[in-house]
């Protein structure tokens, strides 16, 4: 079997596996966020924060829920850190340096898991199962619990109420992402990745020094990881280690996992507004935009010039020869696509219009599937501006799902869509004018503005994976990229959340012979071609100094 037919045929089983969990995934998180009873454990957990889970918030109430509760997280996360050098199991490892334990829990509580360390050289077992991994289940939480909020703002009218954040984040862990990572975790330490809280072993020699691995809580992290699209390893190789990774069939049941919750929530949001169709709308655009991504990226790994790469079958450089150039492309394209981050091979070592696709799927705003809970909302704020742009092609005041989109709707979409790229933009623009951060760079020329484009590009789109060959830890990186993911985080849920208040304190508008049939092919295909117009024309002249300047030339 050749390694294109071989790529092609994972793409196709992943498609089967993803769209045979769809409907009955999509549909149980539906009930999920729709039920009235609390469970035993949950009540637990409400009393001792002090919230009343019955209690219906209007949207401001809601963003402060979701302020007070990722400050806290990035203060707690932030000081476990800081006194690591004190705590149990540490492995003897010291207390990280404050820029860098800022930037790493601002990078853990945002959903970006961006890593400017080596795992298994700086952070012990506390740290990273108390710390860490807990982080990857809350932060995938938070985000599915503002995606819910939205779509009650589509279901409701005539009030402002979008829910109750308490409620919606708790039962997001408890009732979806525990029992999904219990059960993947399962999967992974069968298929031997490890599980276990060993110290450190000196297992030989090599090139005149010891070498060492650690052990640790690794099947577990790595479940949550993928499941939640965080994204943050356990070792510095991330999903390439053999403790993550060991296997094609693992490395394939990874990609499902961070794809399998982005995708089935479209299922949700269509049961919640009460049509199903309305969310295979949106799930085909998703799908639509991945496939293309993924059938680019490898058309362009396998398009191999000279006698060396056609022998190796593709351009194996930075891939690892367990996965091949097929399974490597599908995972590169689904963790930038998503806002995962985890990758399985090096995104710098790939050719330049392979790297500028990876590029490309973070700056689309993370929505193809997108993050957990992220991705749902970002490609909803994209269907309005494509209602809007469509309203205005017709004449017609622009609706969907039974809601007018007026003025004050059509400010919060588009400051939602330029928050991110100006974040990307502004801050590249600081890197590359300063004489300090360029120093970071390990290239120069077009690779390196790409190195300093994409860690700007992963951080504001809180996806978390790095395009390898810069040095990232420095005070510089450390502070700027904290703020990039905290402010890409957090500024758009304002917007959509106010744009869910506004939505559900309308009336219903009624289906007339002129409104636009938004769960029709059609619109699906208006929605992709928005989508590539906005990133092109926000993006083109950045792509152009970069990544398409490299590979034109080579």
């Amino acid at each position: 079997m050749g390694p294109v037919l071989a790529g092609v045929l994972q793409l196709l089983a992943l498609i089967g596996a993803l769209a045979l969990v769809h409907i009955p995934l999509g549909a149980y998180m539906a009930r999920v966020y729709s039920a009235d009873r609390h469970w035993r454990i949950e009540k637990w957990i409400y009393r001792s924060v002090g919230a009343d889970p019955d209690t219906q918030m209007r949207w401001p109430a809601y963003l402060r829920g979701v302020l007070a509760f990722s400050a806290v997280s990035v203060l707690f996360l932030y000081l476990l850190q800081r006194l690591q050098g004190v705590l149990p199991l540490s492995l003897g490892f010291k207390a990280i340096d404050p820029d860098q334990a800022f930037n790493t829990a601002v990078s853990f509580v945002t959903n970006t898991n961006w890593q400017s360390y080596y795992g298994e050289q700086a952070m012990g077992h506390v740290v990273q199962t108390a710390g860490l991994a807990v982080q990857n289940f809350v932060s995938a939480a938070v985000g599915m619990a503002v995606a819910v909020a939205l779509v009650r703002g589509f279901a409701r009218s005539r009030t402002g109420e979008l829910g109750n954040f308490w409620s919606d984040m708790v039962r997001g862990v408890t009732r979806v992402l525990l029992p999904g990572a219990f059960i993947a975790a399962l999967v992974l330490v069968a298929c031997g990745v490890i599980q276990n809280f060993s110290g450190i072993h000196e297992v030989g020699q090599f090139m005149g020094g010891s070498q060492q691995w650690n052990g640790g809580a690794v099947a577990s992290q790595e479940a949550i990881k993928e499941l939640g699209t965080n994204g943050g390893g356990y070792f510095n190789a991330n999903s390439a280690h053999p403790f993550e990774n060991p296997t094609p069939f693992t490395n394939l049941f990874e990609i499902f996992l961070l794809l399998v919750i982005p995708f089935s929530l479209t299922r949700t949001f269509g049961v919640m507004v009460g049509s199903v169709r309305q969310g295979y709308a949106i799930l085909a655009t998703m799908a639509a935009l991945w496939v293309g991504f993924v059938a680019l990226m490898m058309w362009t790994e396998f398009a191999h010039h000279g006698p060396a790469l056609q022998i190796a079958g593709g351009a194996m450089e930075g891939k690892e020869v367990r996965f091949g150039v097929g399974s490597s492309s599908i995972f590169a394209v689904s963790t930038t696509l998503t806002s995962t981050g985890a990758v399985d091979s090096f995104h710098s070592s790939f050719t330049g219009l392979g790297g500028g696709i990876t590029l490309l799927g973070m700056m689309l705003g993370e929505i193809a599937p997108g993050g957990t809970g992220s991705g749902l909302y970002g490609m909803l704020v994209m269907a309005i501006i494509a209602v809007f742009i469509a309203g205005l092609m017709v004449g017609r005041t622009p609706e969907y799902l039974g809601r007018k989109i007026g003025t004050r709707e059509i400010k919060l979409a588009a400051c939602y869509i330029l928050v991110t790229p100006a974040l990307v933009l502004v801050f590249t623009a600081a890197a590359m004018a300063l004489p300090t951060p360029a120093h970071s760079m390990a290239n120069s020329g077009a690779h390196g503005f790409s190195e300093i484009l994409y860690a700007y590009t992963s951080a504001a789109n809180n996806n978390g994976s790095a395009f390898a060959g810069l040095n990232a830890d420095t005070h510089w990186f450390n502070t700027t990229l904290g703020l990039a993911m905290v402010l890409g985080r957090f500024l758009p849920m304002v917007f959509v959340l106010a744009l869910a208040g506004s939505l559900a304190e309308q009336r219903p508008v009624p289906v007339t012979a002129g409104t636009l049939r938004t769960e029709k092919p059609l619109f699906a295909g208006l929605l992709v071609g928005a989508i590539l117009i906005i990133t092109g024309l926000t993006y083109f002249p950045a792509l152009a100094l970069g990544p398409l300047a490299e590979g034109l030339a080579s």
